[in-house]
């Protein structure tokens, strides 16, 4: 069973920095995507950041230059660890950040953890 675990959420001052970490748990065979997500009140879903299977690495326009994303992969893809580091950070930013995962037996979210930048 895939379990996929967030940590390091907080409430943080504007220009300040805050690590993510998602704990990733049980074989995945092949992965083929691996994103952080964010979700503010009132809003859709999107994407924060991705790493492709091919290793290639995308991020949306918002946190590009602030953010950066990182895995560390076991070597049976028993045990992942995929982190976001953010820095600079805006009000703007304010949001559930989720762990979000696509291998080849499905597709797995974390259950998200709570960011906030406030003064």
């Amino acid at each position: 069973q895939v379990q996929l675990v967030e940590s390091g959420g907080n409430l943080v001052q504007p220009g300040g920095s805050l690590r993510l970490t998602c704990a990733v748990s049980g074989s995945l065979f092949m992965i083929y995507h691996v994103g952080w997500y964010r979700q503010a009140p009132g809003k859709q879903r999107e994407m924060v950041a991705a790493i492709t299977g091919a290793g290639s690495i995308n991020y949306a326009d918002f946190v590009k230059g602030r953010f950066t994303i990182s895995m560390d992969n076991s070597r049976d893809n028993a045990k992942n660890t995929v982190y976001l580091q953010m820095n600079s950070l805006k009000p703007e930013d304010t949001a559930v950040y989720f762990c979000n995962i696509r291998c080849s037996i499905g597709e797995y979210w974390g259950q998200g953890t709570q960011v906030s930048v406030s003064s």
